[in-house]
């Protein structure tokens, strides 16, 4: 088939791409995603921004419902319920990140496993069907990403997941909603109008919204195109449609259905130790290297007072320079208070982010010593960037340490046993125990999994799911 245009050429991969496209990679790595994503929106759900907007929701109603995740007695219309579990997964902003920049899964989950769960049970979802919708949102998010220059870097404009997220939620949702080739271009138009957020959001309550948005518009967009709410079917191929969110957008046809290949397959994501932006995470390794020079010999920590100047090497990303951090939000898109608080303690963990850590006088101290460069090699993006961590002492003394690729980074996956012990540490104050272990063992066999109804009944979180599931 001869395809005419870029926007068809995506439809034409939503609609036609089958179970057997999935090679044994992107099997593996996608469900590593999934666990991740499940296990950061556990923990997300006791965020004040996840009760806010979990408060707004319960004013819809329809005859459909899904499981917001974790609360077996809170169920909301599908487009709400991923709404408010794509709020609780960047809530804390500790869910993947992949290269060009974006937070892939959170906009893509939360709408399938909505809509797996809210669609007539004659409908019959597989571990396979779940798992083919859900790349294909990721492939979706990667191709439009590579069409422009300007997202190999860390954004200054738009927020990626509220641009390319809501595109990939629509993929997934039409997928999984079996639309005909068509409607899943109808989809990807009506997606486009409903897409975009701006960075100035960074850093407060607001910015989870973008990926709980990505979610719910793209099932909203799924079931328009479904109803046959037409929008223009170029709309990835012009500069006034998709090109709208790039300054040097330049799309190009995808591969045929015979040639596709995934780009799942060629790069992996990120996943972070620690919820906080992720280029405080090469801070965090450089800044714990220093401190060893920093332990004295009775393993006590060299007083602040020692401390002249802290110098920090990191690319120009005005967003996370913020050398004062006043919230939760604003220290999780610190360099310098990243930087301050592994200095201090060694370690950095979901406490490090509350008001009474953040508003300690010896960060506070420190935090006045440090100055930020921008080196011209070091360049705002997610595969080359670094960080350098100069500390000196009123002695004299120097120390200088530096960070290419953190551990969790693409190039430095996280082993399967630390992926789980996150999973652990984030789901455990939301689920019991045995449905826990359920979870993270169906997961890990999700693609033997012949019905959907399963995990469904598992992301509820209630004690009587904590049977073992049955494949």
């Amino acid at each position: 088939m001869m395809l005419k245009s870029v926007t068809e050429s995506f439809a034409n991969i939503i609609h036609g791409l089958k179970v057997g496209h999935l090679t044994d990679r992107v099997i593996q790595r996608s469900k590593r995603m999934i666990l991740d994503t499940l296990g950061v929106g556990y923990l997300g759900t006791s965020t004040e921004v996840f009760h806010k907007v979990s408060q707004y929701s319960k004013i819809y109603s329809c005859n459909l419902s899904s499981t917001v995740w974790g609360l077996p007695d809170f169920r909301l219309p599908p487009s709400y319920a991923a709404f408010v579990n794509g709020v609780a997964i960047h809530s804390m902003d500790f869910d993947d990140t992949w290269h060009p920049a974006t937070h892939p899964s959170g906009a893509v989950l939360p709408a399938l496993t909505a809509l797996s769960e809210a669609l007539p049970q004659s409908v019959k979802f597989s571990g396979l069907d779940l798992l083919l919708a859900f790349n294909i949102g990721i492939e979706v998010q990667g191709r439009l990403m590579h069409f422009s220059k300007e997202a190999s870097d860390i954004p200054k404009r738009f927020h990626p997941p509220s641009t390319v997220g809501t595109l990939g939620s629509a993929a997934a949702a039409s997928k999984l909603l079996g639309l005909s080739l068509t409607k899943c271009q109808e989809a990807l138009a009506i997606a486009t109008s409903f897409a975009g957020a701006p960075m100035a959001n960074a850093a407060t309550q607001t910015k989870p919204l973008h990926i709980g948005n990505a979610a719910r518009h793209g099932i909203e967009a799924a079931f328009l195109a479904m109803l046959g709410l037409q929008g223009n079917k170029s709309i990835l191929d012009i500069a006034t449609g998709f090109g709208a969110f790039c300054t040097n957008y330049s799309p190009k046809i995808l591969p045929s259905l015979d040639s596709h290949s995934w780009l799942l397959d060629e790069q992996d994501v990120a996943f972070k130790r620690f919820p906080a932006h992720l280029a405080t995470h090469w801070v965090a390794e450089a800044a714990a290297s220093v401190r060893q020079h920093l332990v004295l010999s009775d393993r006590a920590l060299l007083p602040a007072d020692h401390i002249e100047k802290i110098v920090l090497r990191v690319p120009d990303v005005q967003y996370v320079n913020r050398p004062f951090p006043d919230s939760e939000h604003e220290a999780r898109h610190s360099f310098q208070y990243v930087a301050c608080t592994m200095l201090l303690d060694g370690d950095i963990a979901i406490p490090s982010f509350h008001k009474d850590h953040i508003s300690r006088p010896q960060v506070t101290e420190l935090l006045r010593k440090i100055k930020l460069e921008h080196p011209s090699d070091n360049l705002p993006n997610f595969d080359t960037l670094y960080c350098e961590i100069c500390v000196t002492l009123k002695d004299g003394a120097t120390f200088t340490e530096r960070c290419s690729t953190f551990y969790g980074h693409w190039r430095n996956p996280l082993n399967e046993e630390d992926l789980q012990k996150k999973f652990r540490a984030n789901a455990t104050g939301v689920l019991p125990h045995n449905t826990l272990e359920s979870l993270i063992k169906t997961v890990e066999k999700l693609e033997d999994l012949e019905d959907c109804s399963v995990l469904s009944t598992l992301l509820k979180g209630s004690e009587e799911t904590s049977k073992p599931s049955s494949m």
